[in-house]
């Protein structure tokens, strides 16, 4: 048995440490709060037992005490149990208290420190805590303090005269009397002073005003928990410094539909820009029942002459066989191999192919107009492993010109519930920015979860396709595209709703 007391971090998933990821995969049990990231829990088992304790103002999913019972218990069954809590567990998070019930008991345990939403917030702000012109230390506060209570526990003069950077942390409902207690304490009204909201997260932003003026301005743009309060001469940096907030898609909601094991290429990508991404697979990935007609096409390699590929589960599925039949790459040096997209193409060479054709336009018409202009003729032999369903301009085409054309199913796709109900209130609650679509198959699975009705009664929420057989799709339904690339790949639809969000 072991707990694990893991920082989280505060809200960007990328800033959870190295031993902290380890931890979170070897746990058998997780038991995580309100400010951990979600995306965190995807490094857990699948069979890991997974509770949640979360505690925000005036609703704790579970009371203290039960969450010190609770852990001690899980660990007593043998197992290895992850405590994951936002920031750091020592910073005014309680872990000291949870590690000294864990010792009281006899349960071993360890503190996995995480970083603490008092440093990254202001610095993903712009806000150094310390600067060599301003202040070399830093007081970290609770601004949880009763307000009603005759003596504070803080020493508002020696804060007051201070030349540290003070930060409070849940201090929101006590910034009125934050800032008085240092005003009248005799620090200068005029001293900078910032807030700066669920900081490192897409949810991100920041205020800086002085002490005097803070309380107001605080009202006025809406600021509430969770913020920090920064106080002294670090936050005149703000302005020069402040770089997460140019980030072109900070705040925009976007809804990524593709399969769960094509997502994470676009998903990232748009995370890296700011993007709080809703990952709503409409399709899974999935093998087939029966490989005995790929299996068959694998054993008979050197009758074709040409092998085209049309997606990266293609490849993934077509070499699982080759690998099942004890076979590899070599098996198909006697045939030419193309590719449609680069990704596609990607993963041949991964696989040490290099693609004898890959044409400009990521479609099947290009790639029978190209493959047309190589020499396929009448007789020419082609094998076309792809999905159990698709599209059939690509083989028609290519039949058309004589081709002997042989579609294999390597995979098949299958409907995914994916996040609907979050879609949908985010739809409701007017804060969904994009909904993108990969393939007709995304569009026709997500209409399939929420109609078009539903789509063109939000006219906001704006729908993004990555070619012009995607948008022809969303059109045949009576909606309309409005992001589209010039070219038809992931990292150049990622490129168009930079400037299109």
């Amino acid at each position: 048995m072991k707990v694990y007391l893991i920082g989280a971090g505060p809200g960007d998933p990328g800033l959870l440490t190295l031993k902290g990821k380890a931890c979170l995969e070897a746990a058998d049990v997780v038991v995580y709060d309100a400010l951990a990231n979600d995306v965190l829990l995807n490094y857990v088992r699948p069979e890991a037992e997974r509770i949640y304790v979360g505690k925000v103002a005036g609703n704790h999913a579970l009371p203290q005490h039960e969450i010190n019972a609770l852990i001690i218990r899980k660990a007593k069954e043998g197992k290895v149990v992850a405590r994951l809590k936002g920031g750091d567990p020592y910073i005014f998070g309680r872990g000291g208290e949870e590690a000294e019930e864990l010792l009281d008991a006899g349960v071993p345990f360890e503190e996995v420190p995480g970083i603490s939403s008092t440093i990254a917030g202001p610095a993903y702000a712009g806000i150094p805590l310390t600067h060599r012109a301003f202040a070399s230390s830093v007081t970290i506060i609770t601004g949880h303090e009763d307000p009603g209570k005759p003596d504070s526990v803080h020493n508002w003069p020696a804060l007051a005269r201070s030349a540290s950077t003070l930060v409070f942390v849940m201090g929101m409902k006590n910034l009125p009397s934050i800032a008085r207690n240092l005003t009248e304490a005799g620090m200068p009204a005029d001293t900078p002073a910032a807030l700066v909201h669920w900081g490192t997260t897409v949810r991100h932003r920041s205020l800086v005003s002085t002490i005097g003026e803070l309380p107001e301005a605080a009202v006025r743009a809406g600021f509430t928990n969770p913020s920090v309060i920064v106080v002294g001469h670090v936050c005149t940096l703000h302005d020069r410094l402040n770089w997460f907030e140019h980030k072109p898609l900070l705040g925009k909601s976007v809804v990524v539909t593709r399969a769960r094991e094509q997502a994470s290429g676009l998903a990232a990508m748009l995370t890296g820009l700011g993007a709080d991404v809703i990952q709503c697979p409409t399709i899974t990935i999935s093998p087939l029942d029966d490989y005995g007609p790929l299996d068959k096409a694998v054993a008979a390699l050197d009758t074709y002459q040409w092998i085209v590929f049309t997606s990266v589960n293609g490849v993934r599925h077509f070499w699982m066989r080759l690998a099942a039949a004890g076979r590899d790459s070599r098996a198909l040096g006697a045939c030419k191999v193309a590719a449609i997209g680069p990704a596609t193409a990607d993963a041949l060479r991964a696989r040490g192919i290099q693609p004898d054709f890959v044409p400009e336009k990521y479609v099947a018409e290009g790639v029978v107009d190209g493959l047309l202009r190589l020499g396929v003729r009448a007789g020419t032999r082609v094998l076309l492993p792809r999905a159990r369903v698709a599209r059939e301009v690509l083989p028609d085409v290519l039949r058309e010109a004589g081709a002997v054309v042989d579609v294999i199913p390597a995979y098949e796709t299958r409907p995914c519930a994916g996040r609907r109900d979050e879609v949908l209130a985010r739809m409701e609650a007017g804060t969904l920015s994009c909904i993108t679509f990969g393939s007709s198959s995304t569009v026709e699975n997500f209409l399939s979860l929420i109609p078009a009705e539903t789509l063109r009664a939000h006219p906001e929420v704006r729908l993004a396709a990555i070619g012009p057989v995607t948008a022809k799709t969303l059109a045949a339904h009576g909606l309309p595209c409005h992001i589209q690339p010039e070219e038809y790949t992931i990292p150049a639809l990622v490129e168009t709703l930079k400037t299109s969000l």
